[in-house]
């Protein structure tokens, strides 16, 4: 399972493939302002955890992803709507569009993946 701190930086590495620490604190500081020491201790551990690895390039460490965001979204996603939800879809989708922040765009593409939903659920019976 990966932490919400640790999302910030394997975000950085999804997005841009094999970072130095460097790159990773100077996209970190827009976003968390972390201090070098803060993201070189999260990298530690996030290597220890097996979620990203780095390969050496001359006296430099490349952090790289190895756990890609497709694999994990899903657990992370179901883990979030059991905490929450109690699981339940409909009570999470409520909850978003009662707030009201929904534009036309996510309207559109929610309803097509319910129409893709109900069809696939007819298809299998």
């Amino acid at each position: 399972m990966i932490t919400s701190k640790e999302w910030y930086i394997m975000q950085v590495l999804w997005e841009n493939g094999a970072c130095s620490l460097m790159e990773i604190v100077a996209q970190m500081e827009r976003k968390t302002k972390w201090s070098k020491s803060t993201c070189a201790t999260m990298l530690r551990r996030m290597t220890e955890k097996g979620v990203i690895g780095y390969e050496m390039k001359g006296k430099t460490k490349y952090f790289y992803p190895i756990v890609q965001k497709d694999e994990v979204i899903m657990p992370e996603t179901k883990s979030f709507l059991g905490r929450i939800y109690d699981g339940s879809i409909g009570a999470m989708m409520s909850t978003l569009v009662k707030q009201g922040d929904l534009s036309e765009k996510d309207i559109e593409e929610l309803e097509e993946i319910l129409k893709n939903a109900r069809e696939n659920a007819e298809k299998k019976g």
